[in-house]
């Protein structure tokens, strides 16, 4: 029987196969309790499985193939970090110790604890690092058991039972070191029942362009060994046993697909610019140092946004101190040889665990002490971050984004710890840039419209459009109940959008944006026809921006925007909308 499924749209592409189940490792184990006099021998066999689970990892990162994305160490890093993270390692033992639990009792019973956590945590990629937490437990709990996760084995029974056809993975879930074996053998998509758009298994998926659709609820349990069934990257959607003439429709296009790529990899290198010859410049947004061979390898003219939190939560100290933070900082800007390079300070908070640790109940975190409200809260800890990048600039170009500024108070008290930065810098005999940029972010409704006061102290203006959209409607995306609600396209966002940048433009400021709308080509006609030159998105989206940008004439753009942002009524926007497309 024929059904469809829909889930998350994470990566463009295609996959048509036969379905390979996996089943998770199930998280419901055995519990009882050790006697006294057999807790350390207790100890000592979830240690072991720690070592285990460590070998297995330290195996994944050294088998990695020469072309692995930058990605890949990094998160079998945090995974190995994780696993020996005090919140997850030292708690369980203390488990064992004081409640004489069994060991994979007391894995499940603090898993559980720091889930509640994570659960609390406002911003959507922070708040799926819980999945990782899981994973790493996962690999730990098949340590105990005796087993290991053995993709090889899995890969060439599945090519031994498949009667034709490639092979798709389904499952509850998929660690990214893991996803990285499916690749090089006879997967060619997955699907799974959770996740998101900023999980890291979304991220790989990107990079690897593996076509891809998670937060497939049920998925595993509806879809039997071995169906035939059609992956629909792009829009989320699953086909399971699907009729001749969709079966037919869908191989067509995925020649199609395979064309368009192929044809968007010969934009790379070429000028970015509009048809009327305006220059645009194309950004990436990168997590970690890593990241940045991948961008420069995409074309990009710099680094639009390193978010610096990253670090933060993958370093081996409760925070990364200033010779850390400098030496990643530094990495990104030699590895970009001479592009410029955006860093934003930590944009982190109550509502925002760093190592896994507690954090304070917060009733609403997103309106709490967070980004540089939590920086300005703790000055030494600012100031390290601040003299770090300070430093690194003497390799490169360097503009530093303070995020979440919306008072006066808080643009002069970060003006003044900047310049404290600079003054100890200056003491201690360490070189820094004169020509360092200082930008802020735009991200919220109060800093957008009254973007003059931020002209008169930034070089630059960022706009988050994530940020903005979720406070302009007071909409939190992760909230199911009103997700539906989350609209980039509400008269009050473009107005916002448009008014920042109208401004910027009057007193010759530059203006990028960063946030998801950037990297969305159904938003790429309506951002230039505003005004926009510069976006920053991840580097698997830039090339089907670019080609948006190549087809666009901005004369034309700016009248049809113009149309769109009188419009109000939804029937009326749509159809100002449809138009700006035609144009």
């Amino acid at each position: 029987m024929s059904f469809m499924l829909h889930g998350i749209p994470i990566s463009s592409g295609i996959a048509i196969g036969r379905a390979y189940l996996i089943a998770a490792t199930a998280l419901e184990v055995d519990h009882y309790f050790i006697d006294p006099d057999q807790l350390e021998a207790e100890v000592a066999r979830f240690c072991a499985a720690q070592d285990a689970a460590q070998r297995e990892l330290e195996i994944l990162c050294a088998e990695l193939p020469p072309d692995a994305p930058s990605e890949m160490s990094a998160f079998v890093n945090l995974h190995s970090l994780i696993l020996r993270d005090a919140m997850l390692a030292e708690a369980t033992v203390d488990l064992i110790r004081t409640r004489h639990y069994n060991a994979e009792w007391a894995l499940i019973e603090q898993l559980e604890r720091l889930g509640r956590h994570f659960d609390e945590i406002e911003d959507e990629y922070l708040r799926e690092r819980k999945a990782d937490v899981e994973q790493v437990v996962e690999r730990v709990l098949k340590a105990l058991a005796g087993s290991s996760f053995a993709v090889a084995a899995i890969a060439d029974k599945a090519a031994s039972t498949a009667d034709h056809g490639e092979m798709i993975i389904v499952a509850h879930d998929i660690a990214p070191a893991d996803m990285l074996q499916f690749k090089t053998q006879v997967f060619h998509g997955f699907v799974t029942d959770s996740g998101g758009r900023t999980s890291h298994t979304a991220i790989m998926a990107r990079s690897l362009g593996i076509p891809a659709a998670i937060g497939v609820q049920q998925a595993s349990s509806l879809i039997r060994q071995d169906d035939l069934i059609i992956v629909d990257g792009e829009r989320g959607v699953v086909i399971v046993d699907p009729p001749p003439i969709v079966l037919e429709e869908y191989i067509y296009r995925q020649s199609e697909k395979t064309l368009e790529q192929r044809k968007l990899q010969r934009l790379k290198f070429s000028p970015t610019q509009t048809l009327d010859g305006t220059p645009i410049g194309l950004y990436a947004n990168i997590e970690l140092p890593e990241d940045a061979g991948a961008a420069l390898a995409a074309g990009v003219v710099g680094i639009g946004l390193f978010r610096t939190e990253f670090l933060y939560m993958h370093s081996q100290h409760a925070l990364p101190d200033e010779e850390e933070q400098f030496d990643a900082y530094r990495r990104v800007i030699e590895a970009m040889k001479g592009l410029p390079v955006t860093i934003r300070t930590i944009d982190v908070g109550a509502d925002k665990s760093l190592d896994m640790r507690e954090v304070e109940d917060t009733v609403n975190p997103a309106l709490g002490l967070r980004a540089i409200r939590w920086s300005l809260s703790e000055p030494q800890m600012f100031l390290t971050q601040l003299r770090a990048i300070l430093r690194a600039s003497a390799f490169g170009p360097v503009r530093l984004l303070i995020p979440m500024l919306a008072h006066a108070q808080e643009i002069a008290q970060t003006l003044d710890l900047l310049e404290q930065a600079k003054g100890q810098c200056d003491d201690a005999g360490l070189v820094y840039s004169s020509e360092l940029k200082l930008g802020a972010m735009i991200e919220i409704p109060a800093a957008a419209l009254a973007a003059q006061l931020f002209l008169k102290h930034f070089d630059f203006l960022s706009i988050g459009t994530n940020d903005l959209i979720q406070y302009t409607l007071a909409i939190d995306r992760s909230d199911s109940a009103v997700a539906h609600l989350y609209d980039p396209l509400h008269p009050a966002v473009l107005h916002l959008i448009a008014h920042t940048l109208r401004q910027a433009k009057q007193a010759g400021v530059s203006v990028s944006v960063c946030g998801e709308m950037a990297g969305d080509p159904a938003f790429t006609r309506l951002l230039l026809g505003m005004g926009l030159t510069e976006f920053s998105t991840h580097p698997g989206q830039l090339l089907v921006v670019k080609q948006e940008i190549l087809r666009a004439h901005l004369p034309t753009l700016e009248i049809a925007v113009q149309e769109v942002l009188a419009a109000y009524e939804p029937a009326e926007l749509q159809a100002a909308l449809r138009r700006l497309a035609q144009v």
